[in-house]
């Protein structure tokens, strides 16, 4: 019989407040001293000292259909402190006498836990889940009762989201950010009817950034990096036409994307821009700038760079285009 808590008393959250969410640099989330464990000793610390920063950062989306965990499992309580979280429950009697005393039997009576498991007090830890505190979808998935595992075993092999370097890396996925998509034009302000247009991002703006994800308790850790590879332009109008015709321009060389407008180039096809074909009239065109960004990650037993699905994260900007005036005689 699977035995959990009722959703009035369930602690999906992380003792502590959490140690998913916003925020730069290593943030721990508890600690341990001894064969004590403080609340969220056991959670995930995220090191983002190698992130985006800045006002206009934001998430990366994945292309595909694929999601971060919303929950996992990781260790919680020492047998003290399961104790103390559970008593205070029963005693209060809210969740009934069934529900209770079958939560004595689990972790008092032997079946499988003798009064909390004390007698291995520093040989291993209670597991519980953790929530990823905006509540995506999926959140209240980790409905496993309370388990314990030994210092140095992995958890049971039929509890699925038990913590791994893996879903470290996945939840680190999470916390990339990426800084706001906002090209270069040229011509800058206004441009014209018929007149290509040159796009390009400063490889200074778009480098590679990382988010590290550990539990030092259990001595785990994942690195995931995203690297910027393409820019995707939708000139927000169909009168329009992209350089190259698809749109999306790649990565040169030096990591910068599409190519600076320089004097003498008026007559040449920019390797990145647009062309728009009708006036904008008294308005202005919303021009959607995309980049794409390669993830991947490496971590504890995993040098090789494993993949992640593809992030992106884009912007909108304004884009005047007149009509050229000429003058007749």
């Amino acid at each position: 019989m699977t035995i959990s808590a009722p959703a009035a008393v369930a602690d999906r959250t992380p003792p502590g407040g959490g140690s998913v969410g916003g925020g730069t640099g290593p943030r721990p989330s508890g600690d341990v001293d001894g064969d004590t464990i403080s609340a969220g000793a056991g959670g995930v610390v995220f090191d983002r000292s190698k992130n985006g920063s800045g006002s206009s950062v934001g998430a990366v989306a994945s292309t595909t259909s694929w999601t971060p965990p919303a929950c996992w499992y990781a260790p919680k309580y020492t047998p003290a402190q399961l104790q103390a979280y559970l008593e205070p429950i029963w005693e209060a009697g809210s969740t009934g006498y069934e529900w209770d005393a079958e939560q004595r039997k689990r972790y008092v009576d032997g079946d499988p836990y003798k009064d909390f498991n004390k007698d291995k007090t520093g040989d291993g830890y209670f597991w519980d889940s953790y929530v990823n505190k905006d509540y995506p979808p999926g959140w209240d998935n980790c409905e496993e009762p309370i388990f314990w595992v030994d210092t140095g075993d992995p958890p049971p092999a039929d509890i699925e989201n038990a913590i791994t370097p893996e879903i470290l890396a996945e939840l680190a996925y999470a916390e990339i950010r990426v800084p706001s998509t906002k090209v270069t034009l040229a011509p800058a302000g206004a441009t014209k009817v018929n007149l290509p247009t040159w796009a390009w991002l400063d490889t200074a703006e778009f480098k590679p950034v990382s988010v590290t994800a550990s539990v030092p308790l259990l001595g785990i850790n994942a690195t995931t990096v995203a690297e910027p590879v393409s820019l995707k332009i939708e000139p927000g109008t169909a009168d329009a036409t992209t350089y190259p015709a698809s749109g999306v321009c790649t990565l040169n060389g030096d990591d910068s994307i599409g190519e600076a407008y320089a004097a003498g180039k008026s007559d040449e096809t920019p390797p990145c821009g647009v062309k728009y074909l009708r006036s904008s009239g008294d308005d202005s065109y919303k021009l959607r700038a995309t980049i794409t960004w390669k993830i991947h990650w490496t971590g504890t037993g995993v040098a090789q760079e494993q993949a992640l699905p593809d992030g992106e994260f884009g912007a909108e900007q304004d884009v005047v285009v007149q009509e050229i005036q000429s003058v007749n005689r």
